[in-house]
């Protein structure tokens, strides 16, 4: 089995995708690691600590997407930065899973602007006193909640899509840590999403 896994991981395989050998490498540590086994950079059967249990798996095998999946992670922000994380790139994983909340907000109304505008047209309650993506519904002690999600939104691209894509990336570092704050706050953003009512 050993001798099967240097063979299939070998790096050279991957030369033109990196991404996948990435993917296959995590997949793999996060079942090694329950035996002291993990496969290194070079593609090879390294020894290391043994976890016991599901979330040591996780930490061990270094793996961001095994904790993206324990904590339930709304698969629209994964279908945005998959290829990123799988890259080892946070900080555009960060970029592009913040981008799937305005996407979004563009699909359910048809509506063309972008950014703290579109968050204003479409979350905020307007003259009817309701939004155009409503999450409650809309009597008084609701809209602040409305409000409070539609800032919540301008907050978070004003916060991490805005300087990402303007500031470069030598001069911005994103740790998974923080990627996997931003993306767990993206994910309640989609579930709320989710259940909203949308006039178009």
């Amino acid at each position: 089995m050993i001798a099967f896994i240097t063979h299939a991981m070998a790096p050279v395989r991957y030369r033109n995708e990196p991404a996948v050998f990435s993917r296959r490498r995590d997949d793999l540590n996060e079942v090694l690691v329950h035996v002291g086994l993990r496969v290194n950079e070079e593609g090879r059967i390294a020894r290391g600590p043994a976890a016991r249990t599901l979330d040591e798996a996780a930490e061990h095998a270094n793996s961001l997407r095994a904790e993206l999946r324990r904590r339930g992670t709304h698969p629209p922000v994964l279908a945005y930065c998959t290829l990123e994380i799988l890259g080892k790139n946070a900080f555009h994983a960060n970029l592009e899973a913040v981008k799937s909340v305005f996407d979004r907000l563009q699909q359910l109304t048809g509506e063309h602007l972008d950014g703290a505008r579109l968050a204003d047209a479409v979350l905020m309650p307007g003259g009817s006193g309701v939004a155009r993506v409503a999450i409650n519904i809309g009597s008084t002690p609701t809209k602040d909640e409305q409000k409070g999600f539609a800032g919540l939104v301008k907050g978070v691209g004003s916060m991490y899509r805005n300087p990402a894509a303007h500031d470069p990336r030598l001069h911005r570092a994103v740790t998974d840590a923080e990627l996997l704050e931003l993306i767990t706050t993206l994910s309640m953003i989609h579930r709320r999403l989710d259940g909203a009512r949308v006039r178009r």
